[in-house]
């Protein structure tokens, strides 16, 4: 009998798909699926580290899993990613029964570490940082296990070189490196013919993808920036730029034939460059919606966070993208309680919220992360009653600008990418716009999971639509190739 593993996933869409990694690591080291978690041979914790409540959840889990070792002592557990790169010796310390840890840049690793614990017993190994020319510490490198057939994620850089007061990132995940641009465009295409008609391109900061291209073409190629002779072949003419720019990457995965929807996350407002904009009302594959994380509207706050931005500059930006990109749905991140943030403050991001009129938002009361600068300032922590006081009364706001813009799409009719049955309601399954927006549909028995259709909107609340079927269709398989603009 194979043995059989689960994995379970905390925290953000870049962990979810290193998840997606170790599984297709472990089923090509022959491994299975297990039925549930409590019939696994090995368990894998993939964490997240962003925020207190992560920590709580996982050694919840490691309780469980204690327990589950005792009466199965052939069972195997290891605990990876974020929250591992950073507390390496006190998950071992807490949770002795764990058998493996290891970190965010040795995911391609997980089976080979499993089978020397299998063999010799307890190990951790935690690698430093990525480098470049590591190429197994990149996805295309890897195997995948998708969750689902027809959408698929493609990191196109991993790291971050900002500096955000309250983020630990760059200490878990190290500095920047984005991949090489002809890789990614191959990782697209070969998704697509494999079925996949939606991907979504991740990083900590996408918009910024390239930046750090330059130098490495120079040494690779020993002369100028001969972008041919680096093997990144990102456009027709490699005299345009030096580098190519996220805008370029858009309008090469958005050409590529089958790949219906392309989707980003997340930008960073300093970095919102008007080419951006430009691509994403261009291309037709790329949808309308713009994640931008705002975090906070005070101007102070914005600074003691380091983010580089002013709230009148995340506005004006904002307004470009609206002005350039037709039926644009925005989303955001909001930190309520940072350090210092008065009242005053406060009610300036109230403000600023309220003007920018966004679809939804993720907001968090402010968790101080060990190693990050804003955990440092116990002095000025806000108190959590005042926080939660504050975090109630933003999503008044944010509840008010939902409800706006959802109601100001019944009775359009709305291209959908079904996702299966409906967590709630019977007889439903749910779907998605291509501003993100989740739809209620009656169920039909040609409603597969990957399906196209055009639904009329009949009805919205807070944090969905519902919708009727109008027909069933078919995306084109071919998309024409978008011009880069020069820059």
């Amino acid at each position: 009998m194979a043995r059989t593993y689960s994995v379970r996933t905390y925290g953000c869409q870049m962990n979810e798909h290193d998840s997606e990694r170790i599984a297709g690591l472990l089923e090509a080291d022959g491994l299975v699926p297990a039925a549930s978690e409590d019939q696994a041979d090995v368990v894998v914790l993939n964490t997240c580290c962003i925020r207190e409540n992560a920590d709580n959840r996982l050694y919840g889990a490691l309780g469980h899993l204690k327990a589950a070792k005792e009466a199965r002592p052939g069972l195997q557990v290891a605990v990876a990613g974020c929250l591992a790169q950073k507390d390496r010796d006190l998950i071992q310390e807490r949770a002795g029964h764990v058998d493996v840890v290891f970190g965010t840049h040795n995911v391609h690793r997980a089976a080979e570490l499993l089978d020397q614990a299998r063999r010799h017993g307890p190990v951790m190994e935690i690698l430093e940082e990525t480098s470049r020319d590591d190429a197994e510490a990149f996805p295309s490198a890897l195997p995948s296990r998708r969750e689902v057939d027809h959408r698929a994620w493609v990191t196109i850089q991993v790291g971050c070189d900002n500096a955000c007061a309250f983020c630990i990132v760059p200490s878990v995940r190290g500095p920047e490196i984005s991949r090489p641009f002809g890789d990614l465009v191959a990782e697209a295409a070969e998704l697509s013919a494999d079925g996949v008609s939606e991907v979504t391109l991740l990083g900590q900061n996408v918009n910024s993808y390239g930046r750090d291209l330059t130098t490495h073409l120079r040494r690779v190629a020993g002369g100028p920036t001969d972008v041919h002779q680096a093997g990144l072949e990102w456009a027709s003419d490699p005299r345009r730029r030096p580098r190519p720019l996220f805008a370029d990457l858009l309008c090469a995965v958005g050409a590529v034939d089958g790949l219906h929807r392309v989707r980003f996350t997340s930008p960073h407002p300093k970095d919102l460059r008007p080419e951006t904009i430009a691509a994403m009302a261009d291309v037709p594959s790329v949808c309308e919606h713009l994640h931008l994380p705002l975090q906070s509207g005070s101007n102070r706050v914005l600074a003691d966070m380091h983010r580089g931005y002013t709230a009148d500059r995340y506005l004006e930006r904002l307004d470009a993208a609206r002005a350039g990109i037709k039926d644009l749905a925005v989303t955001t991140d909001l930190i309520v309680g940072f350090p210092g943030e008065t009242e005053r403050d406060f009610a300036d991001t109230l403000e600023v919220v309220a003007e920018a009129g966004f679809d939804s938002a993720y907001s968090f009361i402010f968790s101080p992360r060990p190693g990050t600068e804003a955990a440092e300032r116990h002095r000025e922590f806000v108190e959590h009653s005042v926080s939660v006081e504050r975090f109630e009364r933003l999503q008044q706001v944010l509840k008010r600008s939902a409800e706006l813009t959802h109601r100001a799409r019944v009775g359009k009719i709305e291209e959908v990418l079904v996702e299966g049955p409906a967590k709630r309601g019977e007889h439903l399954v749910t779907a998605r716009t291509r501003q993100n927006k989740l739809v209620h549909l009656q169920a039909r028995h040609d409603l597969r999971a990957g399906a196209y259709a055009l639904a009329r909107i009949t009805d919205a609340a807070t944090h969905y639509l519902h919708g009727e079927l109008i027909e069933v269709t078919e995306p084109p398989r071919h998309r024409r190739r978008i011009p880069v603009a020069a820059g």
